[in-house]
């Protein structure tokens, strides 16, 4: 087939441009602000890409429009496809149709930590030989991709793995499809990593995204599997509503629990109260550790032991722009997080105070999610940069005032509307030793790159 991929940019739509190409499609793809790092990966692989949603595009003749969420009516394009009566497609649907049928899926869902542990359970898959395919929201550093099909299994390498890897988000499909992503992907293991309010722009409160979570949980066979956060009262209220499948909970009083943590960040993993053993590795934050027993819990029940997934993730290295160390330049270190969410801020931020002590921390902050400009979040933001020492928030395009949300700080925190001015004032108070961390779902101007080349 020929496809089409309108919005071909967004980690989703462009891991599915990669799988089509890869599966022996010809694949197009068009979005506004062509951009990397997903321009530059679809480019390497042969996929044409154009700038804007211009109508002229009806003249490729593709034999199917898969449409990605970010497409709204009024798109010249879109209006083409729905006058002339094409075939499209969402993304969501597309990927459960032609890829995910009759695989064993495991899903990853949560309102935080979904990219993260998926790739931590594509990596145990991985390295157990199993070789599945996976579709993850970044770029997980032991793959460099963000996509891909299953391979040939290293137990028997005539076949083709029956595994898939997905991460399982909860925002609308399509302008013509406001389910769930999630609910396409019909896993056989779904994580249900947590649950806090979130996407603003779609979701009117908590109780709308229960139960677009208790659609997911109705998908899941009766010789599947649930592994849930037992820390969550959300989580429960999604499974009180009824549940036909087996589950296992984590980071709670049963089943899977994080025991002893090192000062060098190795924790015990523990089943039904029997150390399982130790996770070595440089994750931070007791976050990442419930992350790894969720995966850890995943990947057994696809067959991996549990020794082997322990194992395993101690060659693990995290998903780019996750705590992601930019540089250091003369003793100050840059690192690059995509956190957005407070719940977010204050875990990653809890996670570097753990690692660096009485070291200062500043705190660079872009709040550019639909949900922090539609002012949701507002009120937690002072208390999820507590840790930090100092706070910088770039308050662009935003419906709400940051310094009025931020005074509960002080003294200690500034808002900038201009990212120059926000730019000097951090390189002016940064001294030897600082650690400055950069938080945002976006590309934040290139921050990080100025901030390295004007402390240098």
């Amino acid at each position: 087939m020929h496809i089409h991929i309108l919005g071909i940019c967004g980690t989703f739509m462009g891991g599915i441009a990669a799988i089509a190409k890869q599966a022996g499609h010809r694949v197009t793809g068009c979005d506004t602000h062509v951009y990397p790092p997903m321009s530059s990966q679809l480019e390497a692989m042969g996929i044409e890409l154009i700038e804007g949603f211009g109508a002229e595009q009806i003249a490729l003749e593709p034999d199917m429009y898969v449409v990605g969420n970010v497409v709204t009516r009024g798109k010249p394009l879109m209006e083409e496809i729905l006058d002339r009566g094409l075939p499209y497609i969402s993304g969501p649907q597309w990927l459960a149709e032609h890829v995910l049928q009759g695989r064993w899926v495991l899903a990853v869902a949560g309102t935080h930590g979904k990219t993260t542990t998926s790739a931590m359970l594509a990596w145990i898959l991985e390295d157990a030989g199993l070789a599945p395919g996976f579709l993850i929201g970044g770029i997980p550093e032991n793959f460099g991709i963000s996509a891909r099909l299953p391979g040939a299994p290293l137990q028997d390498p005539a076949s083709e793995s029956p595994f898939f890897v997905i991460e399982a988000d909860e925002y609308d499909t399509a302008f013509f499809d406001k389910r769930s992503k999630f609910v396409h992907y019909r896993p056989r293991t779904a994580v249900l990593n947590n649950l806090e309010f979130d996407h603003a722009d779609i979701f009117a409160d908590l109780p709308a995204i229960e139960t677009q979570f208790h659609h997911l949980v109705r998908t899941v066979p009766s010789k599947g599997l649930i592994v849930a956060n037992g820390r969550e009262a959300a989580l429960e209220r999604v499974l009180a509503r009824g549940c036909w499948t087996p589950v296992e909970r984590f980071g709670g009083e049963t089943d899977w629990q994080v025991g002893h943590v090192d000062s060098d960040g190795s924790f015990e993993v523990k089943l039904d109260g029997v150390l399982q053993g130790v996770v070595h590795w440089g994750l931070l934050g007791e976050h990442n550790r419930l992350n790894a027993i969720a995966a850890i819990a995943a990947a057994r029940h696809a067959g991996v032991t549990v020794k082997q997934g322990i194992d395993a993730l101690s060659r693990f290295v995290n998903v780019k722009r996750r705590m992601e160390v930019k540089g250091v330049v003369r003793g100050v270190t840059v690192y690059d997080d995509f956190a957005h969410h407070p719940t977010a801020i204050a875990t990653t931020v809890a996670g570097l105070r753990a690692k660096v002590g009485n070291a200062r921390i500043l705190a660079v902050l872009e709040p550019r999610s639909n949900t922090m400009k539609l002012g949701a979040m507002k009120d937690a933001l002072a208390g999820s940069l507590g840790d930090a020492d100092l706070v910088y928030c770039y308050g662009a395009n935003l419906g709400w005032d940051p310094a009025q949300a931020l005074a509960p700080l002080g003294e200690a925190a500034a808002s900038f509307d201009d990212l120059d001015a926000l730019l000097a004032a951090v390189v002016s108070d940064a001294r030897a030793g600082d650690q400055i961390l950069v938080m945002s779902n976006g590309g934040f101007g290139g921050i990080h790159g100025k901030l390295l080349a004007a402390l240098a």
